[in-house]
């Protein structure tokens, strides 16, 4: 277990990213390290890998460097780690929006929705209701097939394919909101943190987001009221609550998802095919008949 898996994101203006994208990409390289950046004016987002030295050196340089102006002096970092190098390359790229939800209006920088830590959120589950006594609603913001691996239990999932779905359909089933405390939550905070001030903004009371999702969750109280594993977007697939790389894997030819189950088929050709894209599968399903 040699490799420190980061990931951290922050909401706050940056107006020189294209400045900061080459410089940024020299010194991660130098580090050795692996995976994504995203730069936008709204903030930053990172997954990253490396040797647990250079990571460090990392989170020293994005905290203390005069090129970011102390802007992420204070960024929080959720660790993993694994045996090998989850990612194939280090990119730096520059984006609109550090995760895609088409309101521009929302801007976390300016006043964060109410969050819960996730101590307390397993005090809530473990009732069945908030301090105030309030039903606690749990309301995942990630996409379908990532819900699909693992979720906490009896949460909502509205099947959603791309995240800036989420205000629509938030606005179609406001009824299962109401009176209820709700919980937004995803992989490392991102999505949950928007959604949750959008709820806010369109009059939905008593909303929280779960401070670092998922996967704080796992670091701080494990797999309480968790049933399944965590969807990462990274060659590991899934960690299960022990932050753990499990037998999950993603399907090289479609990206499915391949469960250990799914493994065990005559379907699944690692490196090419999976149960969802096979040729046989199309084959096998039915045609439809002209009424």
């Amino acid at each position: 277990m040699s490799i420190l898996n980061l990931s951290a994101y922050k909401f706050v203006t940056i107006d020189d990213g294209a400045a900061w994208r080459p410089l940024v990409t020299d010194r991660c390289n130098a580090l050795g390290l692996k995976g994504t950046i995203l730069l936008a004016p709204e903030g930053i987002n990172l997954f990253v890998a490396g040797r647990v030295e250079n990571v460090r050196k990392f989170i020293d340089y994005v905290r203390h460097d005069a090129l970011f102006e102390g802007k992420f002096a204070d960024l929080q970092f959720k660790e993993s780690l694994s045996g090998k190098q989850p990612f194939r390359r280090m990119l730096v790229k520059l984006k609109r929006e550090i995760i895609t939800m088409k309101k521009p209006a929302i801007r976390p920088e300016l006043g964060r929705a109410p969050f819960v830590d996730a101590p307390t959120l397993k005090a809530w589950l473990d009732r069945g209701h908030d301090d105030e006594g309030r039903p606690v609603v749990m309301l995942d913001t990630r996409n379908a097939f990532e819900v699909d691996v693992g979720t906490f239990e009896n949460a909502l999932d509205y099947r959603i394919t791309k995240f800036s779905e989420f205000p629509e359909v938030i606005e179609r089933h406001r009824g299962d909101l109401e009176g209820k405390t709700v919980v937004s939550f995803c992989t490392g905070g991102i999505r949950c943190e928007k959604a949750a001030i959008h709820m806010k903004d369109v009059g939905i009371d008593h909303v929280y987001q779960l401070e670092g999702g998922i996967l704080k969750y796992f670091e701080e109280v494990g797999g309480a009221h968790y049933s399944g594993e965590c969807f990462v977007f990274d060659y590991r697939t899934a960690l299960n609550p022990n932050l753990e790389p499990t037998a999950t894997s993603q399907c090289f030819g479609c990206r499915a998802v391949v469960s250990v189950e799914d493994q065990k088929s005559e379907l699944y050709v690692p490196g090419k095919t999976c149960p969802a894209c096979h040729p046989e599968a199309a084959q096998a399903q039915p045609t439809s008949q002209a009424a």
